[in-house]
């Protein structure tokens, strides 16, 4: 049966499932350790899924703030909740998970975590995509919501865009990219059939390995786009939780570990492409993630964790390095295996962004082949060649500078080992997007990139010569732009002899404050002569007069306070507070910060 016919028929039992009267069969099993401000909200968000839920298995993990009992006073009104004590606090998610799991009595079993909530008509959309499609395991769209701001972000949105049913997970390696055991509802007598079940004690990401004995099953598994769990964040709480706190270097040791074991598992179980995908995804997403906050460390953890990490891409093998060579994750574990000690920190930061950008300089051998750097010749950066331009770890740097008579931003997009030039950058479209709500978006200018006279010829012989002496292929200019939809004047410049184009705008900073006080990411769209488009954002420069907080006068707020900083990942944005109630509520804010 083909991928088409498998969409159509999940689709259809979607729909029948959900015109009749739903059968009591699933259960979920919510785990918590002293969150008693929030373990009920997760009980009641899913003993409100209706009638689809048999039961609901509470396992308090031996907490001392009362959890317990609040979930036995909400018990003895509602005779679906079963609670489960632990005398023991075991450290971790595993084995409370497991005490639920084995008490469980329903054909169906989820899991929720306390300080999260199941949305309302989860439980019956997984439930009716398993059944309709026969399945052992039905996924949905997780989305993880930022509080207190309410920003939500989806959770590898690609694998639930569309109702699909997956006979065997080696059909989608992409689904090793999706770790969480919360968004999925479980077939109960799959899991005890194969012995599946989590690392006990404390075992941080011990859904990693949990996930992998479950693709190692081979289980048949139904997608669908509905949201089926909100991941809550609170980073503003005195205690994380176990997977976001990553201050201390044993969170990494723990994170490879966990991969460590998850490609051990699927590669015994003969699934050897999603081995190769756990391999391929630890470096895309885990690593990326960790270098883009080795900055925020101290000297004594980036030691330790640059350690780890070389004895875990120790044990990677030619075929993993071989595929897609040119991949930002790649080319970062590459660099840190060949370096015994830290190095090019700030540069490997910019190309764990996302998107990644290749920083300066554009080291070559003396027989002209891309490297690294001078000093680390061994890193070929010669995949960079074939990659199409769209994928190219692109660098832009931005300057804002805030005044009172308009503020101003300035962008220059480097030359990368003469693709940029053989491309033909044509213009830069500037939007700034709202932090916590994606949706709103405030366009800026498009800006007309035209080489100057003096390096029109330069670029010309880039272009037709390919990659050898391109780095000087754009020259000097003079200003020429058009104005973009926001109906901003733009000025836009190729610089000579530095293989760079630059731009200049003024921000239109009353849109930007009309939301109130907000923060804004920069994103930029180049656009190529060939229609090719590369969407990225921009490295913030620092120096006199960058990245200070303004107060910029208003004849509609009076005064609007403009604060341009950098991102983790050296990426530039803005916030924006407008009024006196603007900057009084960024001063609370700055207080409690300071007292807390």
């Amino acid at each position: 049966m083909n991928a088409e016919s498998e969409i159509t028929r999940d689709t259809e039992g979607y729909t029948a499932r959900h015109t009749a009267t739903p059968r009591a069969e699933v259960a979920v099993v919510v785990i918590g350790y002293d969150d008693a401000a929030h373990v009920t909200d997760a009980v009641r968000s899913a003993l409100a899924q209706g009638a689809a839920v048999r039961e609901v298995v509470a396992v308090d993990d031996c907490s001392r703030d009362g959890s317990a009992g609040l979930l036995e006073r909400l018990s003895a009104s509602e005779p679906r909740l079963k609670v489960i004590r632990r005398r023991a606090n075991s450290g971790g998610c595993g084995t409370p998970r497991n005490t639920g799991l084995d008490a469980v009595t329903s054909p169906y079993v989820m899991f929720l975590d306390s300080d999260d909530v199941l949305p309302p008509g989860a439980v019956d959309a997984l439930l009716a995509a398993a059944e309709g499609a026969h399945a052992e395991v039905a996924g949905g769209l997780c989305v993880r919501r930022e509080l207190p701001s309410g920003r939500e972000v989806p959770w590898q949105p690609r694998l639930y865009g569309l109702h699909a049913v997956v006979p065997r997970p080696a059909q989608r390696t992409r689904l090793v990219h999706d770790t969480l055991c919360v968004n999925k509802l479980y077939r109960t007598a799959f899991l005890r059939a194969h012995g599946i079940r989590f690392p006990e004690g404390r075992f941080p990401y011990e859904d990693v390995v949990f996930t992998a004995r479950v693709l190692a099953a081979a289980p048949r598994i139904a997608l669908v786009p509905d949201r089926v769990y909100v991941w809550h964040v609170r980073r503003t709480d005195t205690r994380l939780s176990i997977s976001l706190d990553r201050s201390g270097v044993e969170n990494w040791r723990a994170r490879t570990e966990a991969c460590r074991q998850a490609y051990e598992v699927l590669l015994g179980a003969g699934q050897k492409e999603l081995a190769r995908a756990a391999r391929a995804k630890f470096l895309d997403h885990d690593l990326r993630m960790y270098v883009r906050e080795l900055g925020l460390r101290d000297a004594a953890y980036r030691r330790a964790w640059w350690e780890l990490t070389r004895a875990h891409l120790a044990e990677y093998d030619a075929d993993d390095w071989a595929r897609n060579p040119a991949a930002p994750g790649r080319l970062i574990g590459r660099v840190v295996l060949a370096c015994p000690e830290p190095c090019d920190l700030p540069r490997l930061r910019e190309l764990a962004a996302r998107p990644a950008r290749l920083y300066p300089p554009y080291a070559r051998t003396a027989d002209g082949t891309p490297v690294w750097s001078d000093g680390i010749p061994q890193v070929s950066l010669e995949p960079l060649r074939a990659r199409p331009v769209r994928a190219l770890p692109l660098a832009v740097d931005a300057e804002l500078r805030p005044g009172a008579r308009g503020t101003r931003l300035r962008l220059r997009l480097h030359e990368l080992y003469g693709r940029v030039a053989q491309a033909g950058p044509e213009t830069v479209e500037v939007e700034w997007r709202h932090r916590d709500d994606g949706d709103v978006v405030v366009h800026g200018p498009s800006l007309t990139l035209t080489p100057c006279a003096a390096s029109a010829a330069s670029a010309a012989s880039a272009a037709s010569a390919g990659m050898q002496g391109a780095d000087d292929a754009a020259g000097a200019g003079g200003p020429g732009g058009t104005a973009g939809p926001g109906g901003a004047a733009g000025a836009a410049e190729t610089t000579g002899g530095t293989g760079t184009w630059s731009a200049e705008t003024v921000v239109d900073l009353l849109a930007l404050a009309a939301p109130g006080v907000g923060t804004w990411d920069l994103r930029l769209r180049i656009r190529f002569r060939d229609g090719a488009s590369r969407d990225v954002t921009a490295h913030a420069l620092t120096g006199a007069g960058l990245l200070r907080r303004r107060a910029v006068p208003s004849a509609r707020h009076g005064v609007l306070l403009v604060q341009p900083y950098t991102t983790h990942s050296g990426a530039l944005a803005l916030r924006v507070a407008p009024g006196v109630r603007g900057v009084l509520s960024v001063v609370r804010t700055r207080l409690r910060r300071l007292l807390h």
